[in-house]
């Protein structure tokens, strides 16, 4: 990444820190910095995500490791990141009509994980995302296996998760992404 990126990049990340620190309560701007400037390729990552409509925010430290956590805080889910079914099996059992790529693919790609629904509901205790869009999530091999997949969304004041054919994909579905600094 070029300096002229890298700076253009932390100053965004900066901008959305310091106007959201409800977020990241007890975090300090410094901390994040010094865990960005150690590990060179979280900016790659991160920069993937700002790309793609996400807007990633530091919602977490993790007490045992030290690592922050960033997660897409876009309101609805990214728009660069929707119209994609569930995962690479799911794309290749499409006949018809296949969508651009895989949810999973694309965070692969990107360095991200899809959140987990316990993350995600954590997520939704900062800030109320996904009121017109919904999200794919980390799915348990259990449903998996059985061709499905989950995504959640927020409406009527509460978050659900639901269950889809893996090979579906809507233009309203995205996926958020979760990355450890």
């Amino acid at each position: 990444m070029k300096t002229q990126e890298r700076n253009r990049l932390l100053e965004s990340l900066r901008s959305r820190f310091d106007g959201n620190m409800q977020r990241h309560r007890g975090l300090s701007w410094a901390n994040v910095l010094s865990r960005l400037d150690a590990n060179p390729g979280a900016l790659t990552a991160l920069a993937a995500m700002e790309a793609t409509g996400g807007e990633p925010d530091v919602i977490a430290q993790d007490m045992e490791t030290g690592q922050v956590v960033f997660c897409d805080c876009s309101p609805e889910s990214p728009v660069a990141r929707r119209s994609l079914c569930y995962d690479q099996a799911a794309l290749d059992a499409r006949k018809e009509n296949r969508p651009g790529g895989s949810a999973m693919q694309a965070a692969a790609a990107m360095g991200v994980e899809l959140l987990t629904e316990e993350q995600y509901r954590a997520l939704q205790e900062l800030g109320e995302f996904d009121t017109k869009t919904s999200s794919w999530i980390a799915t348990p091999e259990q449903v998996r296996s059985l061709g499905g997949a989950l995504f959640c969304d927020r409406r009527y004041g509460r978050v659900f998760t639901y269950h889809n054919g893996a090979q579906s994909y809507y233009a309203a579905r995205g996926f958020r992404g979760l990355l450890r600094v």
